[in-house]
């Protein structure tokens, strides 16, 4: 999987003669390869340079590309300037996103061109998923839907919350996962009201809300999700929290559809939560796209005003947080399509009492 040929067919639209890509979820995203090298994509032709360690592995797997072993004595910066001498290049696109001053420092010193801004262009790209991208997210997704399946039978009052995170990431390995999309949270009780809480030793007891945040990477691409379960009979505020959430869940996914501003689907979750009397207790973004990353754009969220394209995967991620008392959590990832969306998770989403 590579995105070379897409890449270049951008480069006019942005005005540009040729666009370095060097970090590294670009990398991946162009070439389909983790190497810690470089890629000098032109109209016409793409180079790759990597080094000793990767140069293997590189020429087996990256293809549309001539892949080359850099640091022969000099920096892939020296290694890019003599191609843009060589190719007439005049106006570099390069990741600002990713790119700290003192790299740029280095790169604008040895390549005499002008740089021009443009990690819009591959974040646009990678914002709409290929077939390919979506097969691999449907399966990292399957390993998470499969993961919670299983540590609802660890879920029990005096498991730690730590435990339960660490079980999640072994589940998730032991079923094919290359890795966790992020470290996994899981919050129980008073925790739960931190909604990105770090498990600790805190152990579950019966009447507490365990918050479950996590996913894995199969292919180079992530999942994402979240539930929420009752250990013990709920409270009556408790159940209302919980319904409260998992309607303007269900509202927003309703409300999904390619070409709508990804402010308008978190309108629609706001606005069940603060008639509900909660919209002091939402205080983040309905979602966030997935991908290479684990956090990527557009999100559903207010700032988000632009029509988002068919082919996005966001999650759909509304919480009511209360302090000092517990929070509730209900996360699913969906693919935007003309007509509505895909939900790519299938675990249950009504109360769970353990």
């Amino acid at each position: 999987m590579n995105h070379f040929e897409k890449i270049a067919a951008k480069l006019p639209e942005y005005g540009l003669d040729a666009m370095l890509v060097n970090s590294e979820p670009g990398e991946f995203y162009a070439a389909g390869f983790h190497g810690e090298g470089v890629a000098l994509v032109t109209p016409g032709k793409t180079w790759y340079y990597t080094d000793s360690r990767y140069i293997e592995a590189a020429e087996q797997l990256v293809k549309g590309a001539e892949v080359d072993l850099g640091l022969r004595g000099k920096s892939y910066a020296a290694l890019v300037a003599e191609l843009c001498a060589a190719h007439g290049v005049k106006k570099l696109g390069f990741e600002e996103q990713y790119m700290s001053v003192a790299a740029y420092n280095r790169w604008t010193d040895a390549v005499k061109v002008e740089f021009v801004p443009a990690s819009a262009l591959l974040s646009g790209l990678r914002a709409v998923k290929d077939e390919e991208e979506l097969a691999a997210m449907k399966e990292a997704q399957r390993l998470t839907d499969a993961a919670f399946t299983e540590i609802l039978n660890d879920i029990k009052p005096g498991a730690a919350e730590c435990e339960i995170a660490a079980k999640l990431t072994y589940y998730m390995a032991r079923m094919g996962a290359e890795r966790n999309s992020f470290d996994p949270i899981v919050a129980c009780g008073a925790n739960g009201s931190k909604p990105h809480a770090i498990p600790s030793q805190k152990k579950i007891e019966k009447g507490h809300f365990v918050t479950m945040d996590f996913g894995c990477v199969v292919g180079g691409y992530c999942s994402d999700m979240t539930r929420t379960v009752a250990v013990g009979e709920p409270t009556d505020e408790m159940k209302l929290v919980y319904d409260t959430v998992l309607k303007a869940q269900l509202d927003s996914i309703a409300a999904v559809r390619a070409g709508v501003p990804g402010a308008d689907i978190h309108a629609v979750a706001a606005k069940v939560i603060g008639d509900a009397g909660y919209g002091d207790y939402f205080g983040h973004g309905l979602g966030h796209s997935v991908g290479i990353e684990i956090h990527e754009d557009p999100g559903f969220a207010p700032r988000c005003d632009k029509p988002i394209p068919a082919g996005a995967v966001i999650t759909v991620e509304p919480g009511i947080y209360l302090p000092g008392k517990f929070g509730v959590r209900i996360e699913d990832m969906v693919r935007l399509t003309e007509n509505g969306c895909e939900d790519l998770t299938h675990s249950p989403k009504e109360l769970i009492v353990l």
